[in-house]
């Protein structure tokens, strides 16, 4: 049997995005039919949800802070229209607008059908993993962020799941995963993890990765550094963007991106093992993201294949996809 997993990294809905979609509230009006039609071949879809859901809230009172990102309410059932299973919000913009517009978030998610981790009202929540089904397979997610500790969830105060890697996988996190392994046949682990604008993971994250692996996860596809990085076995260590209104690098290209679909397949569900990735080549426009072509198919494909052989891994292309096989 076989299971596809849809992957996408930093989903912006704030700012430019949210006006565009507040004049007009569908898929389509974030992505292009060619996106949306990838999407299909999925059969379940998590991404990084960089904002909050609301139309309540204040500014998080930190004057080091430059950017809040907050979406309108339409967003949540624009997520689910668009068949996203799974967003974690453990990142650094869970509560850009404050506990309750966190709340907000959750409970719209939850009324569109979206299932949502790495945030919660206290820490016991912000921790707990989703379990996803699709054709029988259970898959567990996993959201953790390594910043800003000031968003992290307490014992009685809301927030982030918030772990910090760069001193180490802690002992809770590496129980959790566990528990996710002994809950489903499936586990993905996404963390928020290392700083903006790198074109390859920092040694914490490579140092985290396997860490997450031997602690029971199928597979780790991180995101943060708004641009995609390579890849290694089970491992994405940066998913790059997905849809946003960024200035763009011009070196490292931020309007450039790829969509992720992962294929796990064996001989029942309980032994489904990573055996291939499909990433899509995407070109994110302003607040609109469609596929790739021409010379921007041509940048994404050296970059990707140059950042992993980096870790050994080859890249072939299949008719416009960059295609890593695992196994």
């Amino acid at each position: 049997m076989a299971l596809t997993v849809a992957l996408a990294g930093d989903t912006m809905l704030g700012r430019g995005v949210a006006e565009a979609l507040r004049r007009s509230p569908a898929p389509g009006t974030l992505f292009s039919s060619g996106v949306r039609e990838a999407l299909t071949e999925a059969d379940l879809f998590v991404l990084n949800l960089e904002c909050c859901v609301s139309d309540r809230g204040h500014r998080w009172p930190d004057p080091r802070k430059a950017f809040f990102f907050r979406a309108p309410p339409a967003a949540a059932r624009v997520l689910a229209e668009l068949e996203v299973d799974c967003v974690t919000l453990a990142n650094n913009h869970a509560l850009d607008y404050g506990f309750d517009a966190m709340a907000d978030t959750l409970t719209l998610l939850a009324g569109a059908g979206v299932r949502a981790v790495g945030a919660g009202a206290d820490v016991r929540a912000a921790r707990e993993f989703a379990v996803l089904e699709a054709g029988g397979v259970r898959l567990a997610v996993v959201g953790v962020t390594d910043h800003p500790e000031e968003y992290a969830a307490g014992a009685d105060r809301p927030g982030a799941a918030w772990a910090d890697l760069p001193s180490g996988v802690p002992g809770w996190l590496t129980e959790l995963v566990a528990r996710a392994a002994a809950a489903a046949d499936v586990v993905l682990v996404t963390p928020h993890w290392g700083p903006n604008m790198t074109s390859r993971p920092p040694h914490h994250v490579a140092a985290a990765a396997p860490e997450l692996l031997a602690a029971g996860a199928t597979l780790v596809a991180g995101h943060s550094a708004h641009v995609f990085h390579g890849i290694a076995d089970r491992i994405l260590y940066d998913l790059g963007d997905f849809v946003d209104d960024y200035a763009v690098d011009p070196d490292l290209r931020n309007d450039l991106g790829l969509l992720f679909l992962v294929t796990l397949d064996g001989p029942d569900a309980a032994h489904l093992v990573p055996a291939r990735v499909e990433a899509v080549p995407l070109a994110l426009d302003f607040c609109h993201t469609r596929l790739a072509g021409g010379e921007d198919l041509e940048w994404i494909r050296e970059r990707f294949t140059t950042a992993c052989a980096e870790f050994g891994t080859a890249v072939a292309d299949r008719t416009g996809r960059l295609t890593v096989d695992w196994r």
